[in-house]
């Protein structure tokens, strides 16, 4: 069956355990949430599974449209696996990925406009606050093509070369193939992202190879491709190809959709800020940038 994703979790699902030669699995609970690392170790790994060799986790936690108190167990465990995830140390540029103007896509741009910056807290400024040990980081959010006439990897590979950070985080709204994970999974790997390629309108990769320094990418899957869902509901279709052409790229999102991005976007920022500033508070951090 051929179907859309993004997730690495679900791409193993679908392989079943007798393909997963050069991948390595780890599940677990942490703050009650699920929590799976997935580590791709070889070439055959990486083409068994789609994705290029690294380390992809999930977190799943409740739902984010329910999510009414952002410092609790679902934020520990994001915090945790993106710490864990990022360089221990260096400055940090991150890009947030998306469209404003579509509500599904808006993950990025928001999650970005709720980055704690620092990069100009410097010299006296940053002793007199008593934060001394603040890790420098530096947020924008990079459009879209359409738009911007750029591709986010060109705005990114730009901004790396003016701010020079060590690495990037960007982050995206992503495509699941289960609805069941819609608004309730975060992925982070460290191979990068090809922004759109879980629903067929793939841009250029950003990667280190593409911007000179390491790329970790956070997502959370907001859509489904609608010809995904029908198979994966079991309609017994015969003709896949036909299927996928008679509902083009028509993609399907939760009705509160609106409610899940303002609440993933910002606990996604949250999760970033408080992994790259532990000297900070998670209620601290939520007053400085709310």
């Amino acid at each position: 069956m051929n179907f859309r994703t993004d997730l690495a979790l679900e791409r193993c699902e679908f392989l079943g355990k007798k393909s997963l030669e050069g991948i390595e699995i780890d599940s677990f609970r942490a703050h009650k949430a699920k929590v799976t690392r997935i580590d791709v170790t070889s070439d055959v790994g990486a083409d068994s599974v789609g994705k290029p060799m690294g380390r992809y986790v999930t977190v799943e936690v409740s739902p984010f449209a329910k999510h009414a108190q952002f410092i609790d167990e679902s934020l520990s465990a994001l915090t945790e696996e993106v710490r864990r995830i990022i360089p221990r140390e260096g400055s940090v540029l991150v890009a947030g990925l998306g469209n404003t103007k579509i509500t599904p896509d808006a993950l990025g741009p928001k999650c970005a406009s709720m980055i704690f910056a620092t990069r100009h807290i410097t010299g006296e400024l940053l002793e007199s606050t008593g934060l001394s040990d603040l890790r420098c980081v530096s947020a924008f959010s990079t459009g879209v093509l359409g738009e911007t006439g750029a591709e986010s990897v060109e705005m990114i590979k730009g901004a790396v070369h003016m701010i020079k950070p060590d690495f990037v985080i960007t982050v995206d709204a992503l495509a699941a193939r289960n609805v069941g994970r819609l608004g309730t999974t975060v992925q982070m790997c460290n191979t990068g992202i090809v922004p759109g390629s879980g629903v067929g309108n793939s841009r250029q990769e950003i990667s280190e190879k593409t911007v000179g320094v390491p790329v970790i990418s956070i997502g959370v899957p907001t859509v489904v491709d609608a010809a995904t869902l029908v198979l994966d509901c079991g309609s017994g279709c015969d003709d896949e190809q036909a299927l996928y052409e008679q509902t083009g790229n028509m993609m399907v999102t939760p009705r509160e959709v609106d409610l899940m991005i303002e609440r993933a976007s910002k606990l996604t920022a949250l999760a970033i800020n408080c992994a790259l500033q532990p000297g900070i508070s998670p209620e601290d951090m939520l007053i400085l940038t709310s």
